[in-house]
């Protein structure tokens, strides 16, 4: 693509700021073009390759073909080049100019200055080749041109030929040259005739760099121009054998809109307080990050890496007191809760729940087989089997009441998984088989079935709370009354554990024995203590090492959750007109708004304002609408006239617990999708931030920019 005038000499675009207008698509308006600004090297080319790659300024157009709009400058329909002063050769029949210019020869009949450099000095200035430093940028962004090109549409650059160790051979991004130089990238072709190699990976690796460096940059900017914003943290995943750390940011836009943007890895790799100084020190010193606006923190995290990354977390709070810890809207409460224990039943669980996930999603026969045993086992309740074969063939794992609809269909599932591993018909190839299996040995464990009791018993009482902080601006409010009932309940049954333990006990070796499975202390355990294997009985061992630290761990973890700062932020939602109608005889608390004194306007006028607000919607007359969310309140036009409550709903509106609106939920979707879509051998850091932030406006010469001044010294960026 050029990014100068493709009249030769002409500056416009680059020393000569111009507008740039593509060369149109309909071929004989095409070719007038060519002809107008004679350039012949031109004529053989297709209408589609000069509207790539070619580029005409404004300079050459009357003023009456130039105008702006909605989209910025852009040239009427049918649009014709006519000015090309100092270019146009004499033609025969006509008067040749003298060589004695006067000063006053400098301007034509029409008033339009001439150039004062001969004909002569001017087509040699129009052969001149350009300067080596000049090319080289325009080659630069060639190569970045095309590298976004593959980051945007998820190609990797090194596939499929990323098993030669030398050279890129055949890759994608080798092709994709090669396909650039045959529409006409000039400046390319130029340097593949003089170097044929092909780009080498170490080659390529610093231009990757470069775009990673180059996109984060511009999200980070755009988040520190909006103000305060919460980090946010995903899965670990691993990617070229080593392990990484997803980073969000949520913030509020100028426009008052959620947005969630996805802004790299980080290496996890490393431990305790060094891994957690690593982490801190990546984002603020390298990102640019300044944490002293992150007002708040949600991570999703289990297994063996769960405690280095709440090391992470402590650290970051210790190190910015603001950014309050809170559970992340795209998990359920039950399960954010469920995935900070370490214990080993409760990992079982887990772990097993997601095989299941996979195994049914595999294939709609195996999902039928799962109906069919679920129907066994319901012969006399139609409607509840029908409601579970509904609840089945959707992400159920991923539900609030995960571990009841678990339990409830643990008879079925483990029918189902049999059967399919028996394959008496031959159904099933030996990786199906192979997996029902696996799934099977985990569901015939004791340790499974009575942790999954105790789960499901447990965080019954946490289910309604979780449900409603993932529902509207008045569940929220309402969620945020709710906690201490919640709490009391927990502690209720904490102080009167032997009695709860007892019945889960019961409840687990009634539907063991009703499954044949053993009941037994996990063979692990006694292992360790073979001298008192003996003297172990599964009721104490259960009530010690699950019942136990399974209530304490959800007691303590919702308090650290909801800090009384973070229920303040919540019930601040009782600003949403909706929730002031609903509530309208109740005047919102200003001593929740006060959770936010110290990033707001002008505190000394909070209550005044406050008290008008209020008075402003619960005076609405019946029949009126309301808005029902944040996202709407946020979006009223005299919203901007309520300063402090402007400020205080931004603030709620970057509060990691609350959930966004599909149309600001994007970056994780497209994280998602990444992850599940690109095979391992192909997943990069690199090109997954080019990917997920495909809508990010880039600007190529801003990356040459960056490329040249992370690597001054390096010239040999070839093909």
């Amino acid at each position: 693509m050029q990014v100068q005038c493709a009249v030769l000499g002409c500056p416009g675009g680059q020393s000569d700021p111009q507008p740039l207008f593509r060369f149109p698509c309909d071929p004989e308006r095409s070719k007038k073009w060519v002809e107008k600004c004679q350039r012949q090297d031109l004529s053989d080319k297709s209408a589609e390759q000069l509207f790539e790659c070619y580029r005409l300024c404004g300079k050459h157009f009357e003023a009456s073909l130039v105008e702006s709009d909605a989209q910025g400058t852009v040239l009427k329909d049918g649009a014709i080049p006519t000015i090309f002063e100092g270019q146009s050769k004499p033609q025969n029949g006509q008067g040749k100019r003298s060589n004695a210019m006067t000063k006053d020869d400098e301007t034509d009949s029409k008033g339009r200055k001439k150039l004062k450099k001969s004909h002569a000095e001017t087509a040699k200035k129009d052969v001149q080749t350009p300067p080596e430093e000049e090319e080289h940028k325009e080659y630069l962004k060639s190569l970045f041109k095309v590298l976004v090109l593959l980051g945007e549409q998820s190609i990797p650059p090194t596939g499929p030929g990323d098993n030669k160790q030398d050279g890129l051979g055949s890759s994608n991004f080798q092709a994709l040259l090669e396909y650039s130089m045959h529409c006409g990238d000039e400046v390319l072709k130029k340097r593949y005739d003089a170097n044929t190699e092909s780009c080498s990976s170490a080659q390529l690796s610093p231009l990757v760099e470069v775009c990673e460096k180059y996109i984060r940059s511009k999200l980070v900017e755009e988040v520190q121009q909006n103000g305060f914003f919460s980090l946010l943290t995903d899965d670990l995943v691993k990617i070229s054998g080593e392990w990484f750390l997803p980073v969000f940011l949520r913030f509020v836009d100028q426009s008052n809109c959620q947005q969630e943007r996805f802004v790299g890895f980080l290496s996890f790799e490393g431990h305790g307080e060094a891994l957690a100084e690593k982490l801190l020190s990546e984002m603020t010193d390298n990102w640019g990050l300044d944490m002293e606006q992150c007002r708040g923190q949600a991570h999703s995290c289990s297994g063996t890496h769960l405690g280095k990354l709440k090391a992470f977390s402590a650290k970051l709070l210790e190190r910015y007191p603001m950014a309050m810890l809170t559970p992340r809207s795209t998990r359920t409460l039950n399960l954010v809760l469920a995935n900070g224990m370490a214990l080993s039943g409760v990992q079982l669980v887990l772990s097993t729940l997601k095989k299941i996930e996979s195994f049914f999603s595999e294939s709609t026969l195996l999902q039928l087989e799962l109906e069919h045993a679920i129907s066994i086992f319901y012969p006399d309740k139609e409607e509840r089997a029908k409601e579970l074969k509904e609840i089945c063939g959707t992400s159920w794992t991923r539900r609030h009441d995960a571990f009841e609809v678990a339990l409830e269909i643990l008879e079925a599932l483990l029918l189902c998984v049999d059967s399919v591993h028996d394959n008496e018909d031959m159904r099933w190839n030996d990786q199906v088989t192979h997996n029902a299996l696996e799934i099977s040995k985990a569901l015939a464990d004791f340790e499974f079935v009575m942790a999954l009791v105790v789960m499901k018993n447990t965080l019954t009482l946490t289910q309604a709370f979780g449900r409603n902080l993932q529902g509207t601006a008045s569940d929220i409010h309402f969620a945020a009354a709710s906690l201490k009932a919640v709490l009391h309940s927990l502690k209720e049954v904490s102080d009167n554990i032997d009695v709860y333990h007892e019945f889960w006990n019961d409840e687990a070796a009634n539907l063991a024995t009703a499954m044949e499975i053993p009941i037994k202390v996990p063979r692990s355990y006694l292992r360790k203590h073979q001298s008192e294997s003996g003297a172990v009985r599964p009721e104490s061992y259960y009530k010690e090492h699950l019942s136990v630290p399974i209530v304490e761990h959800v007691i303590r973890e919702i308090d650290t959750l909801f800090c009384e700062d973070h229920l303040k932020a919540m019930r601040c939602l009782s600003l949403v007109p909706a929730v002031i109608e609903q509530h309208k005889s109740t005047e919102p608390e200003e001593e929740s708004l006060q959770v936010f004194k110290n990033s707001i306007p002008n505190v000394g006028t909070l209550s005044a304002e406050m008290h008008c607000w209020w008075v402003k919607w619960s005076k609405r007359g019946k029949g009126e609408t309301f808005p029902t969310n944040l996202q709407e309140t946020l979006q009223l036009a005299d919203v901007k006239f309520f300063p402090n409550m402007l400020a205080v709903l931004r603030l709620i509106a970057i509060i990691p617990t609350l959930t966004l609106e599909d149309s600001c939920d994007v970056a994780y979707k497209r994280f998602q999708m990444y992850m599940e879509n690109t095979p391992d051998q192909f997943k990069s850091k690199s090109v997954a931030l080019l990917n997920i932030n495909c809508d990010v406006a880039y600007d190529l010469d801003s990356m040459v920019e960056v490329y040249m001044k992370t690597y001054p010294d390096r010239e040999d960026v070839s093909l």
